[in-house]
């Protein structure tokens, strides 16, 4: 009996002769590829050395599609430039990718001189140190690796050709893209290179494409922890309770009442419900609920993920964050926290992440990056994907996988009195840290309270740690008249199978024990793992 593997994000597949159709056009993990929301360049970062050279025009028979598209132009200051548009996305060792955008010149504003444009996708690690590089064939005055350009006609520029990202040497040519170790993130990028003649000439830009087509989600990053809030109840043996007001807020001039009763958090439909009442409670006007895995499940570097949606309105103040097991370095902020997402409830397009660390209040130290806007027509009373990637050097923050946020440079001392006295980096994010979860009404960033817009339902559809693990697939050891069925132990996964592998019925495999002995018959049968 022979076995065939197939390999797909999300899953690994096992099965006995089993056929596969061949897989359709994998979904662009790029946000805005159209530039249709607007005529700002939403979702990407601009680069330029002069302003007004990177830039979204209208219209509706030179777009590629739809009606907006990206034109890009040399910034004319004498030098060589570099002008263009760049987004970045999670991504991991083993991923691969396929990437395109189209590319086109209007006859009234030929490329002229040494002038060149083409798009470039690089895997990088936490520092963006660039460690492989690929790029589409360049467009010059009017020509495309060595042949004709056509005037006002889009052209598919197909990023296939492999570079030694130290020497800038074509190495190889190849349609899959893939990510080597150390990868933490993907960055496709749109680059006008301008001469030093200040020459002439635009290039068009529209519909861009980064698919992923082979490995997981993240490469080699897989799920080695969660809680999917599944059951009908919140798990006692993750997640506890704070409960009270803190001695006056929480050091935040917080105005709830935290508690563990039903009304404030519960599970419902595979969803963990926090809820924000406005009720006299114990002196106190509103009510709410703080949990916590301390004492119950820590975890020292590696990808949180938290997948939720949250309340909007004046005086709420949602977050999902992390602090320290044990404060070896001091009383807070010493001993670090981080902020994996926080939202301030009159700006629902808008989250941020934040560390936090340096010496004992008062003498703490915090990074404010870049807060994150949400795309237009969005909000966070959506659910959004927040994760949080650590790592010994850095720390980087993602919403719904692309980048918006990386800290590299963070301190701790344990002196109370000469905050000069410090512990070596990477201190103090270099210690197990726990997971909170809380909704916060008033507060420093929550503000005054808007009673109509009470009660507030913060939900979460899951909390996932990921970590860098052998790939999630099945192996089939064949003996005399058995084969055993073997997956990676580490990895939160269960094992289902069908008659049919073109069905929709896949079920658990009972026990579903790894290993897994299985006695072959005359009838196919097919397995596969689902993580989780």
């Amino acid at each position: 009996m022979r076995f065939h593997c197939l390999f797909s994000p999300g899953a690994a597949l096992l099965g006995c002769l089993m056929l596969s159709a061949p897989p359709g056009r994998a979904a662009d993990v790029l946000a805005n590829p159209g530039f249709e929301l607007g005529q700002a360049v939403f979702g990407w970062n601009s680069y330029s050395a002069s302003s007004g050279n990177v830039l979204i025009q209208t219209s509706a028979t030179l777009a590629h599609g739809g009606t907006n598209y990206l034109k890009v132009y040399q910034a004319f200051n004498g030098s060589v430039n570099y002008s263009g548009v760049y987004q970045d996305n999670l991504s991991g060792p083993g991923a691969v990718f396929a990437a395109d955008g189209w590319a086109c010149t209007s006859s009234g504003d030929v490329l002229a001189g040494q002038n060149a444009a083409w798009i470039e996708v690089t895997f990088r690690d936490a520092t963006a140190n660039v460690l492989a590089l690929y790029r589409s064939a360049q467009i010059t005055t009017n020509a495309v690796a060595g042949g004709a350009f056509p005037k006002n006609t889009w052209i598919d520029l197909r990023v296939t050709n492999q570079y030694n990202p130290d020497t800038y040497a074509i190495t190889n040519s190849t349609n899959s893209l893939v990510a080597p170790e150390g990868t933490s993130f993907v960055r496709y990028q749109v680059t006008f290179q301008g001469d030093a003649n200040d020459s002439a000439g635009s290039v068009y830009f529209d519909d861009l494409n980064l698919a992923q087509t082979g490995g997981g989600p993240m490469g080699n990053w897989n799920i080695v922890w969660s809680d999917e809030f599944g059951g009908s109840s919140i798990n006692a043996a993750t997640w506890s309770f704070e409960t009270g007001n803190g001695s006056g807020g929480w050091g935040n001039n917080e105005l709830e009442y935290y508690t563990s009763l039903p009304q404030n958090a519960y599970v419902s439909n595979g969803l963990l419900h926090i809820v924000a009442l406005h009720q006299s409670y114990k002196g106190f006007n509103y009510t709410s609920a703080r949990m916590k895995t301390q004492g119950l499940f820590t975890a020292q570097y590696g990808r949180f993920e938290f997948r939720a949606k949250l309340p909007a309105g004046a005086g709420y103040w949602p977050a999902l964050w992390m602090m320290p097991e044990d404060s070896v370095y001091g009383g807070w902020a010493a001993s670090g926290e981080i902020d994996v997402m926080e939202n301030i409830g009159t700006i629902p397009t808008n989250v941020l992440g934040t560390i936090h660390f340096g010496g004992a209040y008062p003498n703490q130290a915090q990074s404010y990056g870049p807060s994150c806007n949400l795309l237009p027509g969005d909000s966070v009373t959506n659910f959004h994907n927040y994760l949080l990637d650590w790592t010994t050097n850095a720390i980087s923050w993602y919403l719904d996988g692309q980048l918006y946020e990386t800290q590299t440079n963070w301190w701790s001392s344990s002196n109370l009195t000469n905050t000069s006295i410090r512990n070596p980096y990477p201190a103090p994010f270099n210690e197990p840290f726990y997971i909170i979860m809380n909704l916060a009404v008033g507060g420093t960033l929550g503000g005054t309270p808007d009673n109509s817009v009470f009660p507030g339902d913060m939900q979460v559809d899951y909390v996932r740690l990921y970590n860098l693990t052998a790939p999630l697939q099945l192996s089939a050891t064949a003996g005399h008249d058995t084969v055993t069925l073997t997956w990676p132990a580490n990895i939160v996964c269960h094992l289902v199978s069908t008659a049919n592998v073109t069905s929709a019925n896949w079920t658990n495999v009972p026990g579903g024990a790894n290993p897994l002995v299985l006695s072959p018959h005359s009838s196919a049968a097919f397995y596969r793992l689902v993580s989780p």
